[in-house]
């Protein structure tokens, strides 16, 4: 029985991700800047080819002000160069004028023939300090304003922050039927539950202790409740798998070894996302943690010292690891968002001892948003007008 009901309960797969480290993320010791992983196009883009080779199913491209590659315009420049693979594409909702953007989203969706997901962000923007309330009205108008785009003839929308007169949305009609991309999300604050609830398809949570999970699955689940909506559930979190616990622990020691406090504070205050609220859940795991770091016996808190957002892995042997997702999907989560330092070598870990013992699934397949042939949109084989 799954904490709370969910979108897909009789799914007997995961979707299983990767992280293309587009912000400045790689490491070979947390918190060391090493130029051979900086976030260049050779770099991320080798990151994408390596995870479909080991059959990701999907994989994270996130969005942020930092020296790095543009999410959209890096997700386009894959399309030639992967065939099986999913983009979760970040889109900070206001960035792109909403038409504009769902313009763009078709246009990504039909070049990826379906490959692409959403995750819906709503930090601030650079140089801006926003209210929470203002920022999620934004993202909430946002993602109203793209839903239309994909299931309406035309778009027309009076909000309080977009007013949007009569338009066709024949230019934003993307690959995907049924509703078009799936949306994922993650927030903790009263207005993100809010939106997630309301609008997203997939709840995205950051690593703390199951008890904790499950009370976040509860909360969110109450607001999807209230709109007589049901979502899926994700977890993003960092892996280090070996085969065995000693090593794996071992080696989470030594990504940590040479990681300064006070450059670790730097690289978490950068981000955008620094002071939310998910943030602040991260920071007081670490806290909670045992002198080693972990909170569960499985779960190091180690990496939250040198990265805002996702701080902590789950660190083990193959089968401990293992163990750990089947106890997640248990919960009801779906979705899993993994990554490792660095990423390239903790992609081969991952990808050779754990993903051959994975049933895994893409969700747009799952979800019946991806059509059998070319759907009749004005880029693929509707009539032109």
């Amino acid at each position: 029985m799954t904490v709370v009901p969910v979108t897909s309960p009789d799914l007997d797969a995961s979707e299983i991700s990767w992280f293309a480290a587009l912000c400045s993320d790689d490491y070979e010791y947390l918190g060391v800047p090493d130029g051979a992983l900086r976030s260049s196009w050779t770099h991320c883009s080798g990151i994408v080819k390596r995870a479909e080779g080991h059959g990701f199913r999907n994989i994270l491209c996130p969005s942020s002000y930092q020296v790095g590659q543009d999410t959209l315009s890096f997700v386009a420049g894959c399309v030639p160069i992967t065939s099986s693979i999913n983009f979760l594409a970040a889109i900070r909702c206001g960035e792109t004028q909403p038409v504009m953007l769902a313009r763009t989203v078709a246009t990504l969706d039909h070049m990826l023939q379906g490959r692409l997901t959403l995750n819906v962000i709503s930090s601030d923007f650079p140089g801006e300090v926003a209210q929470s309330a203002l920022r999620y009205k934004r993202s909430h108008e946002v993602v109203e304003i793209l839903r239309q785009a994909w299931t309406r003839d035309h778009i027309e929308y009076a909000g309080d922050v977009y007013q949007i007169t009569k338009v066709c949305a024949d230019p934003a009609r993307p690959y995907q039927q049924n509703g078009g991309p799936l949306l994922y999300f993650g927030g903790y604050s009263p207005d993100a539950l809010e939106l997630c609830g309301a609008q997203c398809d997939v709840y995205l949570m950051w690593p703390e202790t199951r008890d904790m999970l499950a009370q976040r699955m509860r909360d969110v689940h109450a607001r999807a409740a209230a709109h007589g909506r049901t979502l899926d559930y994700g977890l993003r979190v960092h892996m280090i798998v070996r085969d065995t616990e000693a090593e794996a622990r071992e080696y989470a020691e030594h990504i940590a070894s040479k990681l300064d406090d006070e450059y670790g504070k730097l690289i978490r205050d950068r981000a955008h996302d620094s002071i939310s609220l998910g943030v602040a859940h991260q920071a007081r795991a670490r806290k909670l943690a045992d002198q080693f770091g972990y909170t569960e016996p499985h779960l190091w808190t180690g990496i939250g010292r040198a990265r805002s957002g996702c701080g902590a892995a789950i660190v083990g042997s193959t089968d401990q690891v293992l163990s750990q997702i089947e106890e997640y999907r248990k919960m009801g989560i779906r979705a899993f968002i993994f990554s490792g330092y660095p990423h390239l070598d903790e992609c081969d870990h991952f990808g050779t001892k754990v993903m051959p013992q994975l049933k895994t699934c893409s969700l747009p397949h799952a979800y019946g948003r991806v059509p059998a042939s070319t759907p009749a949109t004005p880029l693929g084989n509707g009539p032109r007008r």
